[in-house]
């Protein structure tokens, strides 16, 4: 099978106050030059052919160039939130990265020719990144989480990787922010400086939230890491690597916290096979 476009069949755009549109808009530059890379396309979703390596050299490649840009790590949840919604397809399609956060996004993508991509799992990318702010000096904002969790994953990333600086934290209020709300975080990060702000909101909250303050915020990169706070944190059990690899960790995750995650598999998974075996048909058919 050929390997993936780089522009997806339907796209939407960001909307009032995103960063980023889909290909062809404010974020399609963002992959040429040092950034280029290829692209699996899952449901509409440009999902970026790389590995846990390849992320983290492309955003250590961004960080350098100083602009203010933001990573999602996409999954099946992701994609199914994207194909209901136009909008938020145009913010994962804008990013300048949009790592595969799950091994079906993995298996697609290889079945489109693209053998080198792997999944990158947030916690792993977030410890990865870790490790090179130490060595880089780059500074860390963590911003999300329930009340609390915020300066629990410090204590924790600052025991775990000696030396690294996190220069803030902040735990949003429930609900949309308000325009004093907004200012005031953007405000913080911007006299914190940092060269990494790690958001984790849970999808679709934390793409949205980057994508319209990303500039704002002043900072060279945002990561959308999710459940990362709370595995870091301690307040998620992992699995083995063996339950990753066979895409089985959404079962793992759901014995751990059924009454909130079971509507979504329950809703997501189903859909996304029946869509995606729809989409692999279609190309069949036109090769």
């Amino acid at each position: 099978m050929s390997r993936a476009m780089d522009v997806c069949d339907e796209n939407g755009d960001a909307g009032s106050g995103g960063t980023a549109a889909g290909p062809g808009g404010a974020g399609a530059g963002r992959s040429d030059g040092p950034l280029q890379h290829a692209h699996a396309d899952v449901l509409g979703v440009q999902v970026s052919a790389i590995d846990l390596a390849r992320a983290v050299d492309l955003a250590e490649r961004w960080i350098a160039a100083g602009e203010a840009g933001y990573i999602c790590l996409t999954g099946v949840h992701g994609v199914m939130e994207a194909k209901r919604d136009p909008e938020f397809r145009g913010i994962l399609n804008g990013a300048v990265v949009n790592a595969p956060d799950g091994m079906p996004m993995t298996w697609v993508g290889r079945m489109q020719g693209l053998r080198e991509m792997d999944r990158v799992f947030g916690p792993e990318f977030m410890a990865a990144m870790c490790v090179r702010s130490v060595e880089r000096g780059y500074r860390n904002f963590l911003c999300g989480g329930k009340p609390g969790v915020a300066e629990m994953l410090r204590a924790a990333l600052e025991r775990r990787f000696p030396g690294l600086q996190v220069v803030g934290t902040w735990t949003p209020p429930f609900g949309a922010l308000t325009e004093a709300q907004a200012e005031e975080i953007c405000a913080r990060v911007r006299r914190a400086r940092p060269h990494i702000v790690w958001v984790g909101l849970s999808t679709p909250k934390q793409e949205r939230f980057m994508a319209r303050y990303a500039e704002r915020l002043g900072a060279p990169l945002l990561a959308g890491v999710g459940a990362a706070f709370d595995y870091h944190a301690g307040l998620i059990r992992d699995c083995p690597r063996w339950v990753k690899r066979a895409g089985l960790q959404w079962v793992h995750r759901l014995m751990q916290d059924p009454r909130r995650l079971g509507r979504r598999y329950l809703r997501n998974n189903p859909a996304f096979l029946w869509h995606i075996a729809q989409q692999l048909a279609r190309v069949r058919r036109v090769v």
